[in-house]
């Protein structure tokens, strides 16, 4: 039977690497992009070595290193490290070089504000490829795990339960004593010694935890990642982690804003939104998001920055359910702006005094005007209206009713183009963390999560790219593209020369010891 014959170990071949690269292989798109790009325009910082030290690699090489890993699902610097060594695509885009791992993480770790920079960069070269519509954005977040366990995130409820648990022990322990010390059990007394000076340095521990959220003003602390913090994943899944948002054009599906923050997605609506508008130099657009988003001030915030709100209408809660029937819920109840005042379904008219009420809740307060009036005692329907022991049924509302009201009105006249919120945003966070793993963080910190994350999106940017337009029209595109620097991130040169002067000098210090 005829079997293919194996090459021969030993053979010597007159070959280079460029022969081991296809043509259209997508290295070729990362080496040609980075080289586009003036690095320190996009301040990434150049680690300053003495002159009797070893030269330094390039930004540019580690950035080739980093994009080609999160593009083929590798993150950490030491398997980074074994790829320039072993992976001939490496080996290409690298030109023989290979880093140690500990100058490959470093880069990641030092040029979070400069990854964002590039993403940035990146969009503008979407839309001078004409890949996105900057008109419609749907907005959504997801939660990515941090480096910090359940068990080292504490807030005031949990550490009282740790000093309860304390007080009961130490109370059983003591009885335990006294009755070891009548009977004389000079052995089981020791070991109960023991157990309450191991209780009284937890207590210690406690207490220096309690000192330190009382003086943060936070809710929770984290003590492995101090930026990390407890979020509600689903349904009554809590974990201790990060929420990314996304911004993502409805032409192809492409990330043009992204950023992560430290809490959920109430209050995170208009940064988001106003990013997307800044990216894509746009003034107006119209965002898509769902009732998590759901929040007055927010929605006013983008209204107030020219963006047309379509956000998903929260269940209406109402303050009168106990005895109000469907028919006479608020939303029955018609605002005329030109008088101040409501028309009830009975046709009865509802006024304010005009005082400015506060309410306050967690993450903020607003301000509200109540509506009464009293032809609610006469009124023959009131038990359907209202159960109030005062016999008055009173209507409040916000200072951003004015902004819902709108943002209501085009949810249901443009109910149908919300509906591709879903088709438009989600699957993106179902390749990134279910196809690639990205559903953790490999950094801590705020700020050097925010690096890894943009530049995640910005890799599956690049690679959507490459499969919408084809290696050989994106590479024309490329080459046609002549990037525009943001003018802040010129400004900024001054802050970032200082501050990679610092790093320099804490890597010496660092090296050193």
């Amino acid at each position: 039977m005829p079997i293919i014959t194996p090459k021969n170990r030993t053979q010597i071949e007159f070959k280079s690497l460029e022969d081991f690269i296809e043509k259209d292989n997508a290295v070729r798109f990362i080496d040609a992009f980075v080289e586009k790009l003036e690095l320190d325009k996009l301040l990434f910082i150049n680690k300053i070595v003495k002159i009797e030290g070893r030269p330094s690699f390039t930004n540019q090489l580690f950035l080739k290193i980093y994009f080609y890993g999160y593009l083929n699902g590798i993150r950490s610097s030491r398997k980074l490290a074994k790829e320039c060594a072993r992976n001939i695509e490496m080996q290409w885009l690298c030109n023989g070089l290979m880093p140690n791992y500990h100058s490959i993480a470093d880069f990641r770790k030092v040029n979070p504000q400069a990854l964002r920079n590039t993403f940035k960069l990146f969009v503008s070269f979407l839309k001078d490829a004409d890949l996105i519509s900057c008109q419609t954005i749907a907005i959504d977040g997801t939660k990515a795990r941090a480096h910090n366990s359940k068990k080292n995130n504490y807030n005031q409820k949990k550490i009282d339960r740790h000093f309860t648990y304390i007080e009961e022990k130490t109370n059983q322990y003591l009885k335990e004593l006294d009755a070891a010390d009548k009977h004389e059990q000079n052995e089981k007394i020791k070991d109960i010694e023991n157990k309450l000076e191991k209780l009284k340095t937890q207590k210690i521990k406690y207490e220096q935890l309690q000192e330190q959220l009382q003086n943060s003003n936070e809710p929770q602390i984290s003590t492995t990642d101090a930026d990390a913090r407890a979020l509600l994943i689903h349904g009554q899944v809590v974990e201790v982690s990060y929420n990314t948002q996304a911004a993502v054009d409805d032409k192809h599906n492409l990330v043009v804003a992204t950023h992560t923050i430290n809490r959920n997605d109430r209050n995170a609506l208009s940064n988001i939104a106003k990013e997307a508008q800044q990216n894509i130099e746009t003034k107006e657009i119209t965002i898509l998001a769902d009732k998590g988003y759901n929040n007055a001030k927010e929605i006013q915030a983008c209204q107030q920055a020219g963006i047309t709100t379509i956000v998903a209408q929260q269940e209406l809660v109402n303050s009168n359910t106990k005895g109000t029937t469907q028919e006479y819920l608020v939303t029955n109840f018609i605002y005329n702006k030109e008088t101040d005042s409501y028309t009830c379904p009975q046709n009865q008219t509802l006024t304010t005094t005009g005082t400015w009420h506060t309410k306050k809740r967690e993450g903020g307060s607003h301000q509200f005007k109540k509506y009464r009036t009293n032809a609610c005692k006469t009124c023959p329907v009131l038990k359907l209206c209202t159960a109030k022991a005062d016999g008055r049924r009173e209507i409040e509302r916000s200072e951003y009713a004015e902004a819902t009201e709108l943002n209501n009105r085009n949810y249901k006249e443009q109910y149908q183009l919300y509906r591709k919120r879903q088709e438009i945003n989600e699957h993106i966070f179902g390749t990134i963390k279910r196809v690639w793993g990205y559903y953790y963080t490999n950094l801590k910190g705020l700020k050097k999560v925010n690096g890894e994350w943009s530049l995640i999106m910005l890799v599956y940017n690049m690679k959507r790219t490459i499969n919408i337009l084809g290696f050989d029209e994106l590479m024309h595109k490329l080459h046609a593209w002549k990037p525009q620097y943001k003018k802040e991130w010129l400004y900024a040169q001054k802050t970032n020369k200082k501050e990679a002067f610092i790093r320099t000098l804490f890597f010496e210090t660092k090296m050193a010891a």
